[in-house]
Order: structure tokens, then sequence, then C-alpha cells
């Protein structure tokens, strides 16, 4: 038995119970976590706002130690130091077909399948994103056990899950920021945080960091911002103050709120791009007129999991994170047990800190 946060029924706050894991069958792995970040993600499916089947364990970004693997797998090993990947391509579909494997249609598939048990009743659970880390344990398909490459450590290794590869991927990838371009962040939780640094190493000119909250400067400023504001309705007017009257060149909306959505399109310049990274209700509604889409030439993209191959991009990262150009650590403001997430998610909702970071016991 291991101990998981778990999600009886939407809208209700997670519980820690014990929880029963069978063996790794054919094509699967068992992982012992060292860490799980919290993700807004991980809010959004525990509130409805994404639809996840329950009672689960939630938790999608995290690292550990393979401990067991079940037949025919062969790219890990027990004791191999792994991250998870909560969107693992399958290879074949139309969209894998076009190389674009975080649009793949089948990466979703393990969510609707329970992979464990309540111990104290049988219940059957589902793993939250495929992944369920918000437990001392879990059990995945093996495609979503990546290796880590060496010189990452294994806690901070988690963010690189969703967090980093998201943030990296929609600098580097979506948005292709290029050296000496102005660039805009819009919400400092831990995916503007790697954003951030992403735009740094990209060679970024002008890097504004703009947050509902005004004790996210420090993170901000610690991660690569020149700039920081406080959202208003006045932040499309000072960024293009801070740009040279034009506005920025990119603009990345990390948010997923329609006011946020349209200040980072409202703030980049004629032709410039506005990429949107955060996820929001479907009744967040975003409205823009047919002639300012004419008149202002700008390109607006949606970013799924930061356009990201994990497979090819963990290697970059990770060498970006031993030569000190990425810092994970800075990018923790909390670290907590598992009954922290309530907190967690509180804190989230208030706008407060970075990311959170369950740190599970060793041995």
């Amino acid at each position: 038995m291991v101990r998981a946060a778990v999600l009886h029924s939407t809208g209700t706050p997670l519980r820690i119970a014990e929880i029963d894991l069978p063996a790794p069958a054919p094509g699967q792995v068992r992982i012992k976590l060292a860490a799980a970040g919290v993700c807004h993600s991980d809010l959004s499916l525990s509130n409805g706002t994404l639809r996840q089947p329950v009672p689960a364990v939630l938790g999608h970004e995290g690292a550990g130690t393979v401990t067991a693997v079940g037949e025919g797998v062969t790219h890990v090993a027990p004791g191999d130091a792994v991250v998870l990947n909560w969107a693992p391509s399958c290879g074949t579909c139309h969209f894998c077909g076009l190389g674009e494997p975080w649009l793949c249609a089948g990466a979703g598939a393990a969510a609707t399948v329970p992979y464990a048990t309540l111990a104290e009743d049988g219940t059957a659970l589902h793993p939250g994103l495929g992944t369920a880390v918000f437990a001392e344990e879990t059990v995945v398909r093996a495609s979503a056990a990546l290796p880590l490459p060496e010189g990452v450590p294994l806690a901070e290794a988690a963010l690189l899950g969703c967090a980093v590869l998201t943030g990296y991927g929609a600098v580097h990838h979506s948005a292709r920021v290029r050296a000496g371009e102005s660039v805009t962040v819009h919400g400092v939780g831990g995916v503007g945080l790697a954003a951030l640094q992403a735009a740094r190493i990209a060679g970024a000119g002008t890097i504004v960091a703009v947050d509902v909250s005004p004790e996210k400067e420090e993170l901000a400023r610690a991660a690569g911002a020149t700039d920081f504001l406080v959202a208003d309705d006045g932040t499309a007017k000072r960024i293009r103050e801070l740009t040279g009257g034009h506005g920025a060149d990119v603009a990345v909306e990390c948010a997923g709120r329609a006011e946020a959505i349209r200040t980072a399109w409202s703030s980049t310049r004629r032709g410039g791009r506005t990429t949107v990274v955060g996820i929001g209700g479907k009744d967040q509604q975003v409205t823009f007129t047919a002639l300012e889409l004419f008149h202002f030439g700008r390109t607006l993209s949606g970013c799924v999991y930061g356009n990201s191959d994990p497979a090819k991009d963990l290697p970059v990262i990770a060498g970006h994170v031993r030569a000190g150009r990425f810092d994970l650590s800075a990018m923790v403001t909390d670290r907590i047990g598992l009954d922290g997430i309530p907190e967690a998610f509180d804190a989230m909702l208030a706008g407060q800190g970075g990311r959170s970071l369950v740190v599970f016991p060793e041995g």
C-alpha cells in the first residue's frame, strides 16, 4: 500500500488515503516518486474545468526512480531516474504522422482506465492525466517514463514534466523567439517562470513580466524579466511605452483568462506573435473585431504542452540546467507534503507563489 491524495468526486477536496497498486503489466513501469509539482491543470481537473474520470489520484508533473518494469520494457530498468510524461505520443495517429506529437490523439487514453484501488474498500481509481503522481508510487505506461538526463537534481526534475517543457516550448517552438526581440509573459506561475527563463536563454532584449500579484516581481526578475507590471486596464499601453511605442514582438499568455489573453494580444506590435499557453474554461470568451485582425496583422496561436517533443527537448533543457542557464530550484517557492496540496491550490487561486513541490521522503 502507498499513500496518495485522492479526488473522490469533482469539486471536493483531495483526501489522503492508502491505495493498492498492482505489479506493472506488460508495457508498464512502476515508479517511486521523489517529487511532484502542483500545477494549475491539477486544480482545473479537480474543479471540473478539465474532464477527469473520478475517483482519481491527480498529479502529472513528477520525477522518481523505477522500481519494477513489466514484460517488454527495455528503455528503463529498476534503479533508473525518470521524468513522467503526461502526454506520451503513440507515434501512429494522424497528428504524430504530421510530426506534431503534442497533439497526439491517444495521449490522454490512460487517464480513462483504472490503474489502482482504494485500500479501504477496493474502489477503482483513475490516474490523473495518466500519471497520478500525487502518490508515493505510481504505475504508468512505459512511454510515460522518460530517462532523466545526468546532472539534473531528481526532485527538481519533476518540474521538467510540465511547467518547464510547456514554458520553454512555448518560447522556442510556438513563439520562436529570436535574439533581440521583446517578449511579454502574462502570468508568473510555474509555466510563466519557465517562459521567462526560456526568453532569456533565447537572447530576448526587453522581457516584461505581467501578473496580478505585485509579490511576484522578485521571482520574475530572478527568472529574467527586465521589467515587471501589475496587471490592470493600462497594461497594454505601458508595454507599448517599454517597447518603443510599438508593442512587444512576442506575448506569451500563461494565465488562461480571457482578460489576460486580450491584454497579451493588445500588447503585441503589428505583425507580432501572441501565444496562448494558459488553459481557461469554455466560458472564457475572447473577442476581436474583423478590422483589428486585418489592421494589426498579428498571429494568435494556441500552444499545447509547449508544442514540445519531450524525448527530444529534455536533453536540450537538461544541458541548460547543467550549464547554469536554467535554474529549476528558483521556480520552487514551497516544498510540501501530500497533505499540503489543498493549500497549494488555494495559493494558486489567490495568485500567490511560483511552483509548490510535493517532496516525498526517501527510503
